[in-house]
């Protein structure tokens, strides 16, 4: 049966869009991640609120993927706390820098910041946060969001500031005002959202180009198995070894 309301393919079609226009940025900030993998530091992953923090769970001890990623976890701020919570917390002033100062990131680490609208409290503060720490920033947002945000929307930072205004590098997953793309005859509001769709698969190419970096320069590439799969824990086990004391969501 075929995608009576579009949604398929307007997805495939944002997919293709964020490789004609942002693979050069990926490449960019897969760089900067060989470049963290090459000197046996973490990558760590921060989201500023709501379903994009699914994005840390998607790139974390996931089978396939990079067991150097260091989740910035706080409940508080997840889709695991009740909605009104989170949705306040996202909005509190310093909330975020809070949360980054917890992990305590060095001078040259690797921060990505995942916020499709990119202008709240919680993902401000943490980028503020991350710069003073002197961290290299790869913003994965919204340009739609934080340009055609109004300077009065209640959700932005007193600042006014964008995220992509901290980012070393910035990759626009390209997403609507609103999120959500497609209608259904009789429903008067816009249903079906793109951006985690969008965001888990920028997480993904940025883990591949990131490894096929590390293999150019000749540095071996952490990568977990699935835990599921036979001969999984045993070789997994090696990077449990090495990053259990360092990965604080271990």
């Amino acid at each position: 049966m075929s995608d009576q309301f579009g949604y398929l393919d307007t997805v495939v079609n944002m997919l293709r869009q964020v490789e004609e226009t942002q693979s050069e940025n990926i490449r960019a900030a897969a760089a900067l991640m060989a470049d963290a993998i090459a000197k046996d530091k973490l990558i760590h992953v921060y989201a500023g609120g709501g379903h994009t923090t699914l994005c840390m769970g998607e790139m974390f001890f996931r089978a396939g993927g990079l067991a150097c990623i260091n989740p910035m976890m706080e409940t508080g701020l997840s889709v695991f706390n009740q909605a009104l919570k989170y949705l306040e917390f996202e909005r509190t002033v310093n909330y975020g820098a809070a949360i980054v100062r917890y992990f305590k990131l060095q001078e040259g680490d690797v921060l990505i910041i995942f916020h499709n609208i990119g202008i709240n409290p919680a993902t401000i503060d943490a980028a503020m946060q991350a710069k003073e720490d002197g961290a290299k920033i790869i913003a994965v947002s919204s340009s739609h969001w934080q340009l055609e945000s109004p300077e009065d929307s209640p959700i932005r930072h007193p600042s006014k500031k964008n995220l992509f205004d901290f980012a070393d590098v910035c990759i626009d997953d390209l997403n609507p005002l609103g999120d959500a793309v497609t209608f259904v005859d009789g429903v008067d509001e816009a249903m079906a959202p793109t951006s985690n769709i969008i965001d888990f698969y920028i997480a993904h190419r940025l883990e591949l180009e990131c490894a096929a970096e590390c293999v150019k320069r000749d540095v071996e590439v952490p990568v977990w198995r699935s835990a599921n799969a036979k001969g999984g824990d045993e070789a997994n086990k090696v990077y449990l070894d090495k990053y259990m004391s360092r990965i604080k969501m271990l």
